[in-house]
């Protein structure tokens, strides 16, 4: 991830390490510095004179014994307690020897590049496909399953390998570049997402309305129809500890419609995550990322979403069309799985405030319910209804041995997700309660939490230095990238970071100042980071990027991937990752490629048969450095 210092050690890796003597090869750059934002130009030649290499080739570095090894903690201390795990073999990349190095011949080079088989261009898909979600769409498989009646058909079902796309979804006819953020809160292009249906269902309720070649979005919602920023302020009033933009950073919007909810939280320091089913109104969460508001398909049915334990700090529930007491209570358990200890369920539904009997009755079922698994009923004014999730496990502890539901086994991992089917259990809280003393918003983007210690990973003293560093090190690229590519003069607005770590990318970009939010994808491959990235008052999800993602064609303005397709190539191919993004990026978006040069070579093979225009830039390590930049742009295509 960084420029590394190798350490070499005569220990067979296999061995104990009690006798050993140990010795150091301090790299030739320990001392030296450059300018990693400032890349190199595409001419720089391969056999330009460079006095290092020189040096280097006329004489070996010579072995250091050191007087201590170790790492230096926060206080500029040397440690030697640490843990530098055991050798993973899958861990070192086996690179081909540069020609520069003397290892072929000009004429074997050309042989080579002769025998090479060139990619053949991708071909346009059928414009039945324009809105397709692979995993969502797979009519054959959903007919397939033995019953629908939880929501099954909802869930992921993706096609198989050799189904897997392999054309480049159009544009619709007449697409128009985005409206830029702020304007597209309030309205977008009809032509980019021409769907009626959510106007004749849901116009009167203020969700959405058509203005001759624009939607328009009034705020409203089916229980807030008057606006959503003056339904949040009676959610500040009715419970002042809530408290956006400080205490309440990170919600997530249940059954959020057109997302409006998410949208005005916005200007209140608050990032929701919007979700929705490809359901009847299958374009709502479409629309959502039209104008510019994070959001993802997914739904309560019978597994988990993709989102960590103690995520969100307030869940929101407005008509969401779900019951919450189902199955023992199965789907409300998902909830408080993913609700911060300390924090907040809003739900604003008919039982909450109608007198009919079959209301009155799911009512109480909602209090038995949340008073058995320890939530606190803080205010019930009007048609909403706000509960407190406890902050430790005393409550849960003391309950009679009978209560139902049953606290989770110690064999559960709360964080585990993908593919995981929903669990009848109450997850345990931390007995170190570090998901629920989190810093106030915005001092929690900065401060290594607490959970960061839970993250399997090699490191074990560093983690809190390898936060700081990663923090650091995005915040100098990222800067590096906005001076020189000029990103605050381009429509950049919905981001998505492949291969996020601890979500530093994202927060240089809010450190940065640029307007626009990020979806931090945790692939399922690598150390599980998702807690880390969710206390530090960001959003993401759990992915498999050998599967396709959960959202719409078109849907974000830049994809940025460090790192992946070096790990991911041994799991998958490389097209079926490139087609994909292909198909979640906008016409005119931009994919930013940092990995191993002879990866970035045959991804740019790949997406220039994408029709991509494509560049492949040193960094600015020099043309020796074994990482390249590859910069991708999506020029409008249409059927």
């Amino acid at each position: 991830m960084y420029p590394q210092l190798i350490f070499y050690s005569n220990v067979n890796p296999t061995a104990g390490y009690g006798n050993a003597n140990l010795s150091v090869t301090l790299s030739p750059n320990l001392k030296g510095t450059s300018d990693i934002t400032t890349p190199v130009p595409n001419e720089s030649s391969l056999n330009a004179a460079d006095p290092l290499l020189d040096a280097l080739s006329r004489a070996s570095a010579p072995s250091v014994v050191p007087k201590n090894v170790g790492i230096v903690d926060d206080n500029g201390a040397m440690r030697e307690d640490f843990d530098a795990g055991s050798f993973d073999s899958d861990l070192v990349e086996e690179e081909e020897p540069p020609s520069w190095a003397g290892n072929e011949t000009n004429n074997e080079i050309e042989k080579k590049d002769e025998t090479r088989v060139r990619i053949q261009k991708f071909g346009l898909c059928p414009e039945r496909m324009r809105e397709y979600i692979p995993c969502l769409d797979n009519e054959e498989e959903i007919r397939k399953l033995n019953s629908t009646e939880r929501g099954e058909r909802f869930e992921r079902h993706c096609p198989a390998k050799e189904q897997s796309l392999n054309c480049l979804v159009p544009a619709p006819k007449g697409y128009r570049e985005p409206i830029p953020w702020p304007i597209s809160r309030d309205e977008v292009w009809f032509s980019n997402v021409p769907h009626t249906r959510l106007v004749e269902d849901k116009g009167g309720q203020n969700w959405i309305k058509r203005d001759k070649e624009k939607f328009k979005f009034p705020g409203g919602g089916t229980q807030f129809i008057h606006g959503a920023d003056s339904y949040l302020d009676q959610i500040s009033e009715m419970v002042p500890g809530i408290a956006f933009g400080n205490r309440t950073r990170v919600v997530l919007d249940v059954g959020c419609g057109v997302a409006s909810f998410g949208a005005f939280l916005l200007s209140r320091d608050v990032i929701t995550m919007s979700i929705a089913p490809k359901d009847v109104h299958e374009n709502q969460i479409q629309f959502a990322l039209e104008r510019g508001v994070p959001a993802m398909v997914a739904a309560f049915a019978t597994r988990r979403l993709l989102y960590p334990s103690q995520a969100f700090d307030l869940l929101h529930c407005s008509r969401c069309r779900i019951n919450w007491t189902r199955d023992d209570g199965i789907l409300l358990l998902e909830a408080n799985r993913m609700l911060r200890a300390g924090g907040y369920f809003a739900w604003a539904a008919q039982p909450v405030y109608k007198h009919e009997e079959a209301q009155q009755e799911t009512w109480k079922e909602m209090e038995n319910l949340t008073s058995r698994i320890c939530w606190e009923l803080v205010k019930k004014k009007g048609y909403l209804a706000i509960w407190r999730k406890p902050l430790n496990n005393t409550c849960y502890l003391n309950r009679s041995p009978e209560v139902q539901p049953p606290l989770c086994g110690p064999e559960d991992d709360s964080n585990s997700v993908w593919y995981v089917n929903l669990k009848a259990c109450i997850s345990q809280l931390l007995e170190d309660a570090s998901g629920a003393n989190i810093t106030a918003w915005p001092a929690r983007l900065h401060e290594p939490p607490l959970r960061l210690q839970g993250v399997e990973m090699d490191a074990y003293i560093a983690k809190n230095e390898l936060f700081r560093a990663e923090t650091r090190f995005w915040n100098y690229i990222v800067e590096g990238y906005i001076r020189i590519f000029h990103w605050k003069k381009m429509n950049i607005r919905n981001v998505m970071d492949m291969r996020a770590g601890f979500g530093g990318f994202a927060s240089a970009l809010i450190d940065q100042k640029m307007n626009s939010w990020v979806m931090n994808v945790v692939p399922i491959s690598g150390p599980n980071t998702l807690p880390v990235i969710y206390d530090r008052g960001l959003i993401g999800v759990a992915h498999d990027w050998c599967e396709p993602f959960d959202t719409y064609p078109r849907t974000y303005d830049l994809l940025h991937a460090f790192g992946l397709f070096s790990i991911e190539h041994k799991r998958c191919n490389l097209s079926v990752i490139l087609l994909e993004m292909d198909r979640i990026l906008r016409p005119g978006g931009r994919a930013y490629i940092r990995d191993s040069k002879f990866i970035t070579e045959e991804i740019k093979e790949i997406t220039e048969a994408m029709g991509w225009k494509t560049e492949l830039r040193d960094t600015a390590e020099g043309p020796y450095a074994s990482r390249k930049v590859l910069i991708g742009h999506k020029e409008a295509r249409h059927s």
